[in-house]
């Protein structure tokens, strides 16, 4: 919010073009450490494009996408459901209307595509994408602590994209050549007992096939239980953060080099 304000004072936002923030739509739970609508745990982003006389979260979806949805571009800052950290990168779903050349105009390491699955129709990106709104999600390696490094990095990826699209008066600075991930390409790696997780790689990361990726430690005894071990040769996607995992828990996604 900040630099957007300098940015306005110093008359640095192209004329004819406008920019809005909305830096959240569920405060009320915010401020009881809660993730979702707080009177009944639903998720406001599972609600779009909205009912305006629906349920409560389903009326909230429909006020702000009413006011957001003839916006060119739309970028959402999000969060994942399972604990970890990720390599900074725009994600989108396949609509048929996503924009792989406009998400590299961001500037981060990758570029990440998915199928859209069902359950995925009403969702803020899914809507955006349909309503013709070039939509990009970004996820970065810190969502749920304050990382003020990782916040600039982010930043910066926005104000490069808004320079390089014509709307504010900023020459682009740094940032990568995006390479382009298929989802389905990703390889998850998953543990096969639970107890306390000793992490060994780091996101970003090139590890090769055989690498000790985890210990999982028996939380009673102390003893090691199980060591997870890279499948392939590649790059650290995603790594869980959770201190203690259950079986079957997707503990790392790696990008096959």
């Amino acid at each position: 919010m900040r630099i957007f304000a300098r940015l306005e004072e110093q008359g640095r936002i192209v004329p004819g073009q406008s920019i809005l923030v909305i830096p959240t739509i569920n405060s009320h739970s915010m401020n009881i450490g809660k993730r979702f609508w707080s009177a009944d745990n639903t998720d406001i982003n599972r609600m779009f494009p909205g009912y305006s006389l629906g349920e409560t979260t389903q009326r909230i979806a429909a006020g702000v996408f009413e006011r957001i949805n003839d916006y060119r571009a739309g970028i959402h800052f999000t969060s994942h459901y399972t604990q970890g950290s990720f390599a900074p990168h725009v994600r989108m779903m396949k609509t048929g209307f996503e924009d792989v050349l406009k998400a590299a105009d961001f500037g981060l390491p990758y570029v990440y595509r998915r199928d859209a699955r069902p359950y995925d129709t009403t969702t803020l990106n899914y809507n955006w994408q349909i309503w013709k709104t070039k939509a990009f999600s970004i996820y970065s390696d810190a969502t749920d602590r304050i990382d003020p490094a990782d916040a600039l990095e982010i930043v910066e990826a926005v104000l490069r994209f808004l320079g390089k699209n014509g709307i504010l008066d900023y020459a682009p600075r740094g940032g990568f050549l995006s390479q382009l991930i298929e989802g389905h390409s990703m390889v998850n790696v998953k543990s096969n007992a639970d107890g306390f997780f000793l992490r060994k790689a780091a996101v970003s990361e090139r590890v090769s096939q055989g690498q000790l990726l985890a210990q999982i430690v028996d939380p009673y005894l102390g003893t090691l239980i199980e060591e997870v071990v890279s499948p392939v040769e590649g790059i650290v996607f995603f790594h869980a953060s959770q201190p203690i995992i259950y079986s079957h828990t997707s503990l790392f996604r790696i990008i096959p080099a």
